[in-house]
C-alpha cells in the first residue's frame, strides 16, 4: 500500500518543477517580446512617432483577453498584466525620444 503523504510530495515535487519550467519560458519569452518592442521604440524615435499607440493597445488588450478566456485564465488578470507590460514598453519607447 501507498503512503498517501509520500504520493502527494511526489505530485507536489512534479508540479513544482511545471512551474519552473513554465516560469523559465515566460521570462524568456517576456526577453524576446521586449526585444521586438525595443526595436520599435528605435523606429518610432527614427522617423518622429509617439511613443504610445492607443488604438493598437485597445486591441491588443481585447485580443488578450479573449485569449485568455479561451485558455480558461481570467481575462481581468489578463487585462492587468497586458497593460503592465504596455506601460514599461511606452516607458522604453520615451527614452528613446529623448
Amino acid at each position: 500500500m501507498t503512503d498517501p503523504v509520500a504520493q502527494a510530495a511526489a505530485l507536489l515535487k512534479d508540479h513544482r518543477a511545471s512551474i519552473d519550467r513554465l516560469d523559465a519560458i515566460l521570462v524568456y519569452t517576456l526577453a524576446e517580446r521586449f526585444k521586438h518592442t525595443q526595436s520599435v521604440g528605435r523606429l518610432k524615435a527614427d522617423h518622429d512617432l509617439p511613443p504610445s499607440d492607443p488604438a493598437r493597445e485597445a486591441a491588443q488588450i481585447e485580443r488578450l483577453e479573449r485569449l485568455a478566456r479561451e485558455a480558461d485564465l481570467d481575462p481581468e488578470f489578463a487585462r492587468k498584466f497586458l497593460n503592465f507590460v504596455i506601460a514599461e514598453v511606452i516607458r522604453h519607447h520615451e527614452q528613446y525620444q529623448s
